[in-house]
């Protein structure tokens, strides 16, 4: 059986000639390969330096079908994605013709006009990934035009979370981050850590205040002296314009911040098992982002917002914290209670995460795809 995908992942050329791109994806798709014989991914390939996180195809089952980079803020970005429509049409088209089924990964620029196509001059059959925040009262209008196409066609919807009023057709789907094996290890791990002393806090995800960064700096420079003593090392994993305001802001706390920049996935999941605490005190619009489950497998107690689906995996108190008034003030609160924290206490709440970690495996994702969408 041949997938075709289509995305608006970042793909780049290495100066060997082989291309990679945004790594969770990437992942995603090689672990798919136990699914489908063939791939062929529709995406975008940028002129630009490939972040260290980027990957390859893990196989020549994989091919990748450039599309021009678009997207972006502007008039003009947003004219340039309607000027060129015709050819990202031809191209998915002509891919379209080698698949037996389709897969679009929603919400993207393209998509006001690419879920048209297929909703409307595409009978083979496909389905569609929505990965943002499905329950977004404000959305961009594209996003929220995309939703609402998505809602009045038939074909099925793989989407964060579950709502009221939810369409049949619209399926509550994990994304999966994580192989068997790294979920065995993190079980190991999680029998091994401590809370008692030392506790290190890590974040990954871009650096900007909407994502939290700035709220964890200065919850954690308003700590007493005695409670910094308990702070080890804060990891922030990822980049972004406002970096350098982060490092400014952060050198006066009287604690060691460590500001990693992009990192390979194995160099993220090392930072993950020296952390005790992670933390996402986010008001950016989110589905369910997997460096949670991911950090939740490693033994890391979970303080994120309680923004879309990320309230129904977290339950406050039992699976970590999650914040339902996001501010620097409620987050230090939430880290001094955590600091109070027995062993016990801690490891209990470690063993409980273990469900919820489970369903993000990509062996669990295959077989909902096989059994609930092919």
């Amino acid at each position: 059986m041949k997938l075709a995908i289509i995305s608006h992942t970042e793909h780049y050329k290495l100066k060997d000639g082989s291309i990679v791109g945004w790594g969770p994806t990437i992942n995603e798709i090689n672990h798919l390969l136990e699914v489908f014989d063939t791939i062929y991914h529709v995406a975008m390939l940028h002129e630009l330096e490939a972040p260290p996180s980027a990957l390859g195809y893990s196989s020549d089952r994989v091919v990748f079908v450039p599309l021009p980079p678009l997207g972006g803020q502007g008039v003009g970005a947003k004219l340039e994605i309607l000027w060129k429509a015709p050819a990202v049409i031809s191209i998915i088209y002509n891919t379209l013709k080698k698949a037996d089924k389709f897969q679009f990964r929603a919400p993207t620029g393209i998509g006001v006009y690419v879920i048209p196509f297929l909703s409307l001059c595409v009978k083979k059959p496909g389905w569609f990934k929505y990965a943002g925040n499905w329950n977004q009262e404000t959305p961009p209008l594209g996003y929220r035009l995309q939703r609402w196409m998505l809602q009045q066609q038939s074909r099925k919807v793989t989407m964060n979370g579950s709502w009221p009023n939810q369409p049949t057709h619209c399926i509550s789907f994990e994304n999966p981050c994580l192989t068997i094996n790294e979920l065995e290890e993190g079980l190991r791990l999680g029998k091994e850590k401590s809370i008692a002393s030392t506790i290190n806090f890590c974040y990954v995800g871009r650096l900007e205040k909407p994502k939290g960064v700035e709220r964890i700096i200065k919850a954690l420079a308003g700590l007493s002296a005695s409670e910094k003593s308990r702070v080890g090392v804060v990891h922030l994993v990822g980049d972004g314009k406002e970096k350098d305001y982060f490092l400014e802001i952060s050198r006066d706390t009287g604690m060691r911040f460590k500001f990693h920049g992009f990192l390979p996935r194995h160099e993220v999941f090392e930072i993950y098992r020296e952390s005790q605490v992670f933390l996402m005190p986010t008001t950016a619009s989110e589905g369910f982002p997997k460096v949670i489950a991911e950090a939740m497998n490693y033994g890391c107690l979970p303080v994120v917002s309680n923004i879309s689906s990320i309230g129904q995996y977290i339950i406050d108190g039992e699976l970590g914290y999650c914040l339902k008034e996001v501010s620097a003030e409620n987050l230090r609160e939430v880290i001094r209670e955590l600091m109070g924290l027995s062993d016990t206490q801690y490891k209990t709440i470690l063993n409980k995460q273990r469900g919820v970690v489970e369903k993000f495996t990509y062996k669990y994702y295959n077989l909902r795809i096989k059994t609930e969408i092919l």
